[in-house]
């Protein structure tokens, strides 16, 4: 393949593929079946295994361990199981991401743009979406999944099957145990839901009117004491519907796990 560079210290297994213009670095390791297309960046000392796919561009920095089996119990030697990973992520230093279970899909997938900086954990059958960031020791648990342009912090855990929703901000240092909805703002040991994370929808265009619209659904939905139910009912009937909030009803009404408690009700 053209403009490859392959340090000459760097372990390439006959079964893997690499596209055009990749660069491994020093001891690094790079598995059978392992697929790396167009100008992939593998720094020193890294590891990737398995049935992983690295889309175009990505970077990976020293110490990462990319494809390793799942820490699942039910996974057993010889699943074909596969880690997808989209194009021009940044996955910074001892960061981990494991493959699926046949026990759910099958696969681990990752978007595109993504940021995961050092030693966050992405775990089996996660789905993360595009543009997210994932501060410092992030962990996924498994069967999380991430939408499109989220902010996780740094230290922050997040419970197995908890869905967070698009351009939801988590603090650092949280526990979230329960669905994190789409353009909140949530954080605390135990996670709460303080409000809109405005911040992002006006760097993400979101209207002002979409604003104010978001901004009465969560006073129905985190501080009004109804139920989700009833919550979604006032919502509907009283708000004039856009595309956020048609994309929050959605959220809200596929939750398994429920929602986070507002800070208010949770005080």
């Amino acid at each position: 393949m053209s403009g490859q560079k392959i340090h000459p210290t760097a372990i390439i297994d006959p079964g893997a593929i690499l596209g055009d213009h990749v660069e491994i670095g020093p001891y690094s390791v790079i598995a059978d079946h392992v697929i790396l297309e167009e100008g992939v960046k593998i720094s020193s000392h890294c590891h990737v295994e398995g049935r992983t796919r690295v889309g175009a561009y990505t970077q990976i920095f020293p110490g990462a361990v990319i494809g390793t089996i799942p820490q699942d119990k039910k996974f057993h030697e010889g699943d074909e199981v596969y880690l997808e990973i989209g194009k021009r992520n940044v996955i910074r230093e001892c960061v981990t991401m494991n493959p699926g279970t046949l026990d759910c899909s099958g696969k681990t997938v990752i978007g595109d743009g993504n940021l995961f900086m050092a030693y966050t954990h992405v775990a089996h059958d996660c789905v993360v979406g595009n543009n997210c960031v994932f501060a410092n020791l992030a962990t996924l648990a498994g069967h999380v999944t991430i939408e499109d342009n989220a902010v996780i912090g740094g230290l922050t855990g997040i419970h197995q099957f908890v869905r967070v929703g698009r351009l939801a901000m988590v603090g650092g240092c949280s526990r979230v145990t329960q669905d994190a909805p789409p353009f909140g703002m949530c954080a605390d040991g135990d996670a709460k839901v303080y409000g809109l994370n405005l911040i992002g929808l006006r760097r993400a265009g979101v209207s002002k009117d979409a604003q104010h619209i978001l901004k009465s659904a969560f006073k129905y939905l985190f501080r009004s004491g109804l139920s989700k139910s009833h919550a979604l009912e006032k919502i509907q009937s009283e708000l004039t519907m856009c595309p956020e909030l048609e994309h929050l009803v959605r959220f809200v009404e596929k939750s398994e796990r429920g929602l986070l408690p507002g800070a208010q009700s949770a005080a």
